[in-house]
């Protein structure tokens, strides 16, 4: 993840399965406590906010990166089973989009190159995806 500390209101990520960059907003608050992580002296450097186990991984792994969420979702009561780390991507975008309305503002959002890539994502209905599409004007 990378952005100018303090300055900016987004971020990045590399996607794994396209090696592209996708970008995001990180709220204030996160922002905040982010900044102050990465000051912290047992930060590695500006590559990676956590560590892996293993020295050869600079990064934690995607199985660590679901534990953590599953230990998050458990200390805040909710059950884990209804929660995952690919529910929390998908959560923000799908709300812009039922507020929206708008196929095409989430779709960068979710770093889809295809239009029916992010119809099947979201799971919007062909006949709500082509009304959407015929009501934009390029």
């Amino acid at each position: 993840m990378s952005w100018p500390l303090g300055r900016s209101k987004n971020a990045s990520v590399l996607q794994s399965t396209t090696q592209k960059p996708v970008r995001f907003e990180i709220s204030e608050g996160t922002r905040a406590s982010l900044d102050r992580w990465m000051q912290d002296p047992l930060m590695l450097g500006p590559e990676y906010l956590w560590r892996g186990r293993f020295h050869e991984c600079l990064h934690i792994s995607t199985r660590q990166y679901a534990r953590i969420v599953r230990d998050w979702v458990t200390s805040i009561g909710l059950e884990a089973s209804a929660y995952d780390a690919h529910s929390m991507r998908r959560t923000k975008v799908t709300q812009i989009y039922q507020k929206a309305g708008n196929l095409r503002a989430v779709q960068p959002l979710l770093g889809h190159t295809k239009m029916d890539s992010t119809v099947r994502y979201l799971g919007v209905e062909l006949e709500d995806a082509l009304a959407i599409a015929e009501s934009i004007e390029i």
